[in-house]
């Protein structure tokens, strides 16, 4: 005869409110493992912004985020590195940096940024492009084709360019001179062929924060070249826009930044910044 014990009411209860929670802990590790495998809970949706273009202006050249964190917060987006070294270039999650004469290259996850704009790229809208034949004539086609003036949007451009032009800034030593100053040493180079802009569309409200209107970069097909673009001109393509409706800025935990005066109207240091040098305005 096998004599067993039989478990008691109080048992069996406690046996089944364990086996519950190791099934509700289980469904939450299975949520967990789907939402990591899956699209970052921002994607398409949210806009990411490390400083202030006025702070980038005002000579806060150094920032304190690395380029590994800055990819957790999006995989599309533009930028600089400490020192105002060249343009950051974010595409399909990889950062590409532009120096100074336009090379791109990889930079490591370790090196930082002063500033920097990014999201996860998730298409919704689509434009038809005609013919382009300059950065003022694009800028007025994909306004006309925005849903909102009043929204962000990623905006993905790729074509195939007859002319690009693009700049980037040598890196900079301390003390650092204002960007209005800095911009003067800029490289400016020429592209053609195929390629991509990146860029972003901020509404007027954004002055001071970020850049109003339309900000873009460009990378050639094998990501070998690039910039902040100045002018360009292009074939009939699409532009592919990523409505963003929120927007997050990290001011940076600096010393610095804190003791910066910020009052002022910046407007016409960031048009001397943002313009073609050659262009009359």
């Amino acid at each position: 005869m096998i004599l067993r014990k039989v478990p008691s009411a109080s048992n069996c209860k406690g046996i089944m409110n364990m086996r519950q929670a190791l099934h509700r802990f289980s469904l939450l590790v299975f949520g967990l493992s789907i939402l990591l495998m899956g699209q970052p809970v921002w994607a398409g949706d949210a806009l990411f912004q490390y400083s202030t273009i006025d702070a980038l202006l005002a000579g806060l050249y150094d920032g304190d985020m690395t380029l590994k964190d800055l990819k957790f917060k999006g995989d599309f987006g533009l930028g600089t590195l400490n020192g105002i070294d060249g343009e950051l270039v974010v595409l399909e999650g990889q950062a590409y940096h532009v120096a100074a004469g336009g090379k791109a290259n990889i930079p490591a996850d370790t090196e930082k940024i002063p500033f920097a704009t990014v999201s996860f790229f998730q298409e919704d809208t689509i434009l038809k492009l005609d013919k382009v034949v300059s950065l003022d004539a694009l800028n007025a086609a994909v306004s006309k084709g925005l849903p909102s003036k009043n929204l962000f949007y990623a905006i993905r451009i790729d074509g195939r360019f007859s002319h690009i032009k693009a700049r980037a800034i040598p890196k900079q030593n301390t003390p650092y001179k204002p960007l209005a100053e800095v911009v003067k040493e800029q490289h400016v180079v020429q592209f053609s062929g195929e390629g991509t802009l990146v860029g972003y569309y901020s509404p007027a409200f954004v002055k001071g924060v970020n850049v109003p209107g339309f900000h873009w970069h460009f990378l050639t097909k094998d990501r070998q070249g690039g910039g902040h673009v100045l002018d360009c001109a292009m074939a009939p393509t699409t532009a592919r826009l990523d409505t963003l409706h929120d927007f997050t800025v990290r001011l940076p935990d600096d010393k610095i930044f804190d003791a910066l005066d910020l009052s002022g109207d910046k407007t016409e240091e960031l048009h001397s910044v943002e313009k073609d040098p050659m262009k009359k305005q």
